[in-house]
C-alpha cells in the first residue's frame, strides 16, 4: 500500500522590505512520505522569498519536483505558460540544473544541508555557461532551525530586510541568511 502525502497549510505574513512586498499568501503543501520537515520548510521560504509582487506576470506554484524529474519544486509561470522562474531545492545534479536554464528564464537552487559546499564544488565549474542558473546556501544549523517551527497548520511571518530573513511563528523565531554561490 502506497502512503499518501501529508497536507501541511500555512497561513504567510511577507514583509519583504528588499522587494517591496508586503502580503498575506495562503499556501498548501503536500509533503511525500520520504520529504523531512527541513526540506518542505525549505520549499515554502523560497516560496516566501520569490513569490511575485503582482500577478500581472503570472503566479508562483508549488510543482511536482520530488514525484516528477521534469518539474520544479516551484515554477513561476507567466499569462501564456511559459516557466519564467523554475526553483529547485536540496542538491540538484548538473543535467537537471542545465535542462532547467534552457526552459526557464532564471533558475534558482537553495541548497541547505551541511554537504551543500561538496555538491558545489563538484558541479561549479559544469554550470558555468549558463548564466541564468543562481545557487544559494542555507547553513544547515538555520534550516534544521526553521524546521522546528513546522506545524500542520501554520501561521507565520517571513520578513527579509537586506538579504536576510527572519521567519517567526509567534512563539519562535529563526534567522536566516542565505549565501550565494554564483549568479
Amino acid at each position: 500500500m502506497a502512503l499518501k502525502a501529508t497536507i501541511f497549510k500555512a497561513q504567510l505574513q511577507v514583509a519583504d522590505m528588499d522587494r517591496h512586498h508586503y502580503a498575506d499568501h495562503a499556501v498548501t503543501l503536500a509533503r511525500h512520505p520520504s520529504e523531512t520537515d527541513e526540506r518542505m520548510m525549505v520549499r515554502l521560504l523560497a516560496y516566501a522569498l520569490h513569490v511575485p509582487v503582482d500577478g500581472a506576470n503570472g503566479t508562483l506554484e508549488f510543482a511536482k519536483g520530488l514525484w516528477d524529474p521534469d518539474e520544479p519544486e516551484l515554477w513561476h509561470k507567466d499569462l501564456t505558460g511559459q516557466i519564467v522562474q523554475w526553483i529547485d531545492v536540496g542538491q540538484p545534479d548538473e543535467r537537471r540544473l542545465m535542462k532547467a536554464s534552457g526552459r526557464a528564464e532564471h533558475v534558482t537552487v537553495l541548497g541547505y544541508s551541511a554537504s551543500v559546499t561538496i555538491w558545489w564544488s563538484g558541479i561549479a565549474t559544469k554550470i558555468t555557461r549558463a548564466d541564468n542558473i543562481a545557487v544559494w546556501q542555507i547553513a544547515a544549523s538555520e534550516s534544521q532551525a526553521l524546521a522546528e517551527l513546522a506545524e500542520r497548520s501554520m501561521q507565520l511571518q517571513v520578513t527579509v530586510q537586506d538579504g536576510t530573513v527572519w521567519v517567526s511563528n509567534g512563539t519562535g523565531s529563526v534567522e536566516i541568511t542565505p549565501l550565494r554561490l554564483n549568479g
